[in-house]
């Protein structure tokens, strides 16, 4: 199998100079849209809904930058970062974008957004072993907490790839989102895809308790899952975001009204510390009482509760 690096180098063994031009100039406004992000212009610049703090100039419509990370560059790039796709499936993808045009010169004609994706749930596997020796082998997350997950239907294994695939439901429990995850690390790193025609103003959720006030808000689901490990009493009134969008919790909210208190666990890096803030301010002015929390080591709290694990096993 040839490495993404190796992948990169070696480009004119897979695609021709014409090609990667018509890739590389793809629209991205245009690109985004048809994935299903929310593009908006905003001055000289685009950005979307789910992610602000990316930025396309609207004089360099090919290319993008996240200050979040401080890191950029063209639609390959935008695929591989964002949509998990590997260097040549992001070319070949953007190939097809345009209309599966090879080797020509004149770039071709700007496609419509493509709209109204239907949402479908991936294939479910007949077992689970690969994900649950995952969540719990590698990611260190309870055994009961997996099967709570799994029950509840917020959970299950793909039957092509063994992905695991986190399930958002809406307050009726249709499910309206999903994404996936690969059950394979590398350097720390695996397949992450949301599943087309998902609604992100669902993410993925813990059932409400009418009889508490309180809301846990993550950045990821397996963070969740992680705190539920450290804190088995939370079972119910949780979050994920699936990024730093606030569009999950701003629904979660306006379904739950009783709900006056919100603990914002985000992820301890830069952009989660930032996210932070911002979702601070903003839901302090709406009358929420707002408390971050952060763990105590790891830049979040899957890495935390991997590495009190680790301790423990050295104590033995």
């Amino acid at each position: 199998m040839i490495s993404q690096d190796r992948e990169v180098q070696g480009w004119e063994d897979l695609f021709s100079a014409e090609e990667m031009e018509i890739a590389r100039n793809t629209d991205l406004p245009d690109l985004l849209s048809s994935l299903g992000y929310q593009v908006k212009k905003i001055g000289s610049y685009f950005t979307t809904k789910e992610m602000d703090s990316i930025r396309i100039r609207s004089r360099d419509r090919q290319t993008w930058f996240r200050y979040s990370e401080l890191r950029g560059g063209d639609a390959i790039s935008f695929l591989r970062r964002f949509q998990g796709k590997s260097f040549s499936e992001a070319v070949n993808f953007l190939l097809d974008y345009h209309g599966g045009v090879r080797a020509v010169r004149a770039p071709p004609p700007r496609p419509a957004p493509k709209k109204n994706v239907p949402f479908a749930l991936p294939t479910s596997s007949p077992d689970t072993r690969r994900v649950y020796a995952y969540l719990n082998q590698t990611r260190c997350v309870a055994p009961q907490v997996i099967r709570g997950f799994m029950d509840a239907g917020l959970l299950y294994e793909e039957a092509e790839r063994h992905n695991c695939v986190f399930v958002g439901r809406n307050s009726g429990g249709k499910p309206v989102y999903a994404a996936k995850r690969g059950t394979y690390d590398k350097d720390g790193k695996s397949f992450r895809a949301g599943v087309p025609g998902s609604d992100k103003e669902i993410g993925f959720r813990l059932r409400c308790d009418r009889n508490s006030m309180r809301v846990f808000v993550f950045e990821a689901p397996i963070d969740l899952m992680s705190y539920c490990t450290l804190h088995p009493s939370v079972t119910s009134n949780a979050v994920a975001l699936c990024g730093l969008y606030e569009g999950p919790l701003d629904t979660y909210l306006r379904e739950n009204p009783h709900l006056r208190r919100i603990d914002l666990c985000l992820d301890a890096d830069g952009p989660g510390r930032e996210a932070a803030a911002k979702l601070t301010k903003k839901y302090t002015r709406q009358g929420y009482s707002v408390s971050v929390h952060t763990p105590a080591r790891g830049k979040d709290w899957n890495e935390y509760l991997q590495l009190r694990q680790k301790d423990r096993g050295q104590e033995r």
